[in-house]
């Protein structure tokens, strides 16, 4: 079962271009800093505006870097089938732990829709797969009932629930069983997730606290209780500042206030305000991730 901090990684640019060697350079610094599984190619990494060839190479490179050391959930999700089955089929033979495979957006297909939609994913490629139920940009919301249903099937293995339905993990438990892997898909809420039964987060605050986030994961787990609602209480200004504008715009500009990527991100998304920049800037130094006025990295 994967439990803990996952980290929804970013994807680096540079003159509108992938950057390679920043995004490698940036799953090792994760690996580095105690994250406990990595995620490319999700709604973070800007999959929706990444060619199938950038897709394929981010996954490929990702895997270089993480196999071995950290399991690696590639996103492969699509709102069409085919195209789905297709990215799955290459994670799988680029050597990913499992597939991370989102509710197919746009299309609003019914709940036997979204079950004949993964079951044949899952018909096509041997693979794990959390399911990612994200109403907020897929429109579709999946029932814990077509959940249960789709759980049956072998490798149905869990699911990142950014529903914000804070009941949602409790039932999913009760229905499915505590073996089916719950990962939160929202960090300011993940602390309740897992009172709820929740195993981890699949985090976009890890991209610039990964040590803080695994550390509060592992307190979890650890029954540190007082470690959590400490670091749960210091990385809020974070979770808060990072949503300001439309995610990943705000986490990459975070990132580049690391030195670890430019804050580049690809139309429809565009660079972030003055004002979300001082937002996050503060947030940063806040939570110990700067140095306060001079902008200096700070001590995680």
């Amino acid at each position: 079962m994967f439990k803990g901090s996952f980290v929804a990684l970013i994807t680096p640019f540079r003159d509108g271009k992938v950057d390679d060697e920043a995004f490698q350079a940036f799953v090792q610094w994760q690996i580095d800093q105690g994250t406990h599984g990595v995620v490319p190619c999700g709604t973070t990494g800007e999959s929706p505006t990444l060619s199938h060839l950038e897709h394929r190479r981010v996954t490929e490179l990702c895997i270089e870097v993480a196999k071995g050391k950290v399991p690696v959930i590639a996103g492969t999700g699509s709102n069409s089938t085919e195209e789905a089955i297709s990215l799955t089929r290459h994670a799988k033979k680029a050597g990913a732990d499992a597939v991370l495979s989102v509710t197919p957006y746009y299309n609003k297909p019914t709940q036997e829709g979204l079950y004949q939609h993964f079951k044949a994913i899952l018909d096509a490629v041997d693979i794990p797969m959390v399911i990612y139920n994200i109403p907020g940009r897929s429109v579709v919301d999946m029932s814990v009932e077509t959940m249960a249903r789709l759980a049956k099937l072998p490798n149905v293995v869990g699911v990142k629930d950014a529903t914000s339905d804070l009941g949602r993990p409790a039932r999913t438990r009760l229905v499915i069983g505590p073996d089916f892997c719950q990962l939160s898909g929202d960090d300011a809420t993940a602390v309740a997730f897992l009172a709820q039964g929740g195993h981890g987060c699949i985090s976009v605050a890890a991209d610039i606290a990964p040590k803080q986030c695994a550390r509060l994961q592992e307190a979890w787990q650890a029954g540190d209780l007082a470690t959590v609602w400490e670091i749960r209480d210091r990385l809020m200004p974070l979770h808060d500042a990072l949503f300001v504008e439309t995610s990943p715009a705000p986490v990459k500009y975070a990132v580049s206030l690391l030195g670890r990527c430019l804050p580049e991100v690809r139309l429809p998304l565009c660079e972030v305000s003055g004002k979300t920049k001082e937002r996050v800037r503060a947030a940063m130094v806040s939570v110990g991730l700067l140095a306060e006025e001079s902008g200096r990295h700070a001590a995680a």
